[in-house]
């Protein structure tokens, strides 16, 4: 059974449990005679309370986490893409970690010739087996782990990325719960979208400061990847970065690479 119908059925037994709790058997004013029958239906109705009690205690603890720990929408005047050494310090659920500056690599891409053939480039991320593959037409050039969402669900689907920020600032989760992040100078930052996942959602491919548990689901919904992994993916992928750019926006002219994400996520 899904985790909503954990959710529906608890809150289900809580409102029965609820009426029967305040029932005539409780009510020490109530005059009914008694008969075994009413014993066994006091039994039920007891066993079923604290089988809805002990419902809502796993839902708040197990359960809702999972569905109010995702990342604040994006704030597109941010997206600057430069590092910021006034935040030098991320805190990821009650630790905090060093976002470290990491110095530019001058790429120079070759000319778009018209008439010249490029490779069809296209990102398959396999939430299973938690590996995100790169691919030219059908060679494969780069085959790393990853970590997918644990706090909140990847998207599953085609999209394709829409920018690329050489830094950027992430935050979400949930105070409450004990899943709040606050992570400035994210590295090497692709966020993808389609028609069903809008840009501000916030879902991306990124390098990782503050875990290294690659291979298993860690995030809040983005595909986390080493630092140095996504370096390699950030200059191979598209859109292409303007000579001395460290960031780029997808244009007409300079679109982005396609990113596929299917599978089912293992649990942590």
């Amino acid at each position: 059974m899904s985790y909503r119908g954990i959710i529906y059925l608890g809150h289900c037994n809580f409102i029965i449990s609820g009426c029967f709790w305040q029932s005539s058997w409780l009510n020490p004013l109530a005059e009914k005679p008694f008969s075994p029958y009413d014993g066994y239906m006091k039994v039920l109705k007891l066993l079923g309370f604290l089988a809805s009690l002990v419902a809502g205690i796993y839902v708040g603890i197990a359960v809702l986490p999972y569905y109010l720990s995702g990342q604040q929408d994006i704030d597109y005047s941010r997206l600057s893409g430069l590092y910021n050494p006034l935040a030098k310090t991320g805190f990821f659920h009650n630790q905090e970690y060093t976002a470290k500056y990491i110095p530019p690599v001058i790429v120079k891409n070759p000319p778009n010739i018209l008439g010249v053939y490029r490779a069809d480039k296209r990102i398959e991320v396999d939430l299973t087996n938690q590996r995100l593959y790169a691919y030219e037409d059908n060679n494969k050039i780069y085959d790393f782990p990853v970590s997918s969402g644990l706090w909140n669900r990847t998207p599953t689907g085609e999209f394709t990325i829409w920018i690329k920020l050489r830094y950027t600032k992430m935050e979400g989760g949930n105070r409450a719960w004990g899943t709040y992040y606050n992570l400035p100078n994210v590295p090497y930052t692709m966020f993808f979208a389609n028609a069903d996942i809008p840009t501000w959602r916030g879902f991306g491919i990124h390098g990782t400061y503050w875990h290294s548990n690659f291979g298993h689901p860690m995030s809040h919904g983005c595909i986390n990847m080493k630092t140095g992994d996504a370096e390699k993916i950030y200059y191979w992928v598209q859109p292409d970065l303007p000579d001395g750019q460290q960031s780029v926006r997808a244009t007409p002219d300079n679109s982005g690479t396609r990113v596929i994400i299917y599978g089912i996520a293992p649990d942590a």
